[in-house]
């Protein structure tokens, strides 16, 4: 008998929005991806697999094995159902043209494998920089997609910076309403794994589109996310004019879209049937950057040790304890080579020696990128 204390087991599935006791079945998407649309989506996504193979194989030095991938619409406990519970999450979301969700998961065996090979190490730690690592990764194949999708017709599109954070897979930022999952399956040597590609039920519905689903074709994607049309409800006496004046109200309009997850409003009011469209709400991106921006200036102040590497080499303790004044130590760089420059001891940039009024100085020659920093250390 239990003695009434909750297990970490039913924390975390508590966290993640899963239930335990298994009393309740899977919510089933309230929308799918027509034939035409997976067929447009497949194309897609297919043809950037090579890219991305390419880069890994590029990056890792091993043969990296992609089969066909698998598409499915899920809900946000759905898919939490399906991974492990520790991952690695690189959220990349789309901008400017395109606007909406868009997040790389991948497990942390993954995640480690990839890293190792990059680095040159058994079992890398997933530590800061290692994370670097993925979000290049994940960047290089993002620019890649992009390059397609405006081949496809959709001038300036962009995406934010990727931020990729090894966590609790409850604490990801998924998409709330029904997403887009495209489930890689990778080999690496005789070891399988998965990856996953995510992004919002509307974006792969304008991806669709535009690889080659009609219009006709493409489900009404604000209906399916149960959005409200305020223009539907003019026929209500006094009652749609005050709906109309609703959207107008800065602190409503945030309400309202909150109420797009209320199952009972979905595409019914009051039990009458309603035409749903979407409905349109500022951009929130200039206020999260003023943010950001904000947080870095409190660390502006913080000292950190800045150091230049002439080179290394490495002697036995023989040879070491045999020196005195006037031993030349032979170095691991050439004459003329840029020297390393480092902060707390982690390589950042290359540079030439050069004096300054009888001081020794640096000047920075090159910035090293982020794979670069972790094959330096």
């Amino acid at each position: 008998m239990s003695d009434g204390s909750i297990s970490q087991d039913e924390i975390d599935a508590l966290l993640a929005g899963v239930d335990m006791g298994g009393m309740g079945a899977a919510a089933a998407p309230s929308v799918q991806f027509s034939d035409a649309q997976l067929t447009a989506v497949k194309k897609y996504i297919e043809e950037n697999v090579p890219a991305l193979k390419s880069n890994l194989e590029s990056m890792t030095g091993e043969t990296i094995g992609f089969d066909s991938p698998v598409i499915e619409i899920m809900k946000r406990d759905d898919f939490l159902r399906k991974i492990p519970e520790m991952v690695v999450a690189s959220v990349i979301d789309f901008n400017e043209t395109l606007v909406g969700d868009h997040i790389f998961v991948m497990t942390n065996e993954l995640a480690t494998k990839i890293v190792s090979l990059v680095n040159h190490e058994e079992n890398a730690d997933l530590d800061e920089m290692s994370l670097s690592v993925i979000s290049e990764t994940i960047s290089q194949h993002v620019g890649i997609e992009l390059t397609a999708l405006e081949k496809a017709g959709f001038s300036g599109v962009a995406n934010n910076p990727a931020e990729t954070l090894n966590v609790p897979k409850a604490m990801v930022r998924f998409p709330q309403q029904d997403f887009v999952v495209f489930t890689f399956p990778v080999t690496i040597g005789d070891s399988a794994f998965s990856l996953w590609e995510i992004m919002s039920y509307q974006i792969g519905g304008e991806i669709a589109k535009a690889f080659g689903a009609a219009d006709g074709d493409i489900p009404n994607l604000s209906a399916a996310s149960g959005q409200l049309d305020m223009s539907g409800m003019q026929n209500m006496g006094g009652m749609g004019n005050g709906m109309q004046n609703m959207q107008n109200m800065g602190g409503m309009g945030n309400g309202m879209q909150n109420m797009q997850g209320m199952g009972g409003m979905q595409g019914q009011i009051m039990g009458m049937n309603q035409n749903v469209q979407s409905v349109q709400f500022p951009n929130l991106q200039m206020n999260s950057m003023s943010a950001e921006q904000g947080n870095i200036g409190l660390i502006m102040d913080v000292f950190m040790e800045m150091t230049v590497e002439l080179g290394r080499t490495r002697k036995v303790i023989k040879e070491i304890l045999g020196m005195g004044e006037g031993t030349i130590i032979e170095l691991d760089k050439l004459a003329g080579e840029p020297v390393d420059i480092l902060v707390n001891h982690k390589p950042i940039a290359k540079g030439e020696v050069v004096v300054i009024d009888e001081n020794f100085g640096v000047r920075v020659t090159e910035i090293l990128s982020p794979i670069e920093r972790v094959t330096e250390m």
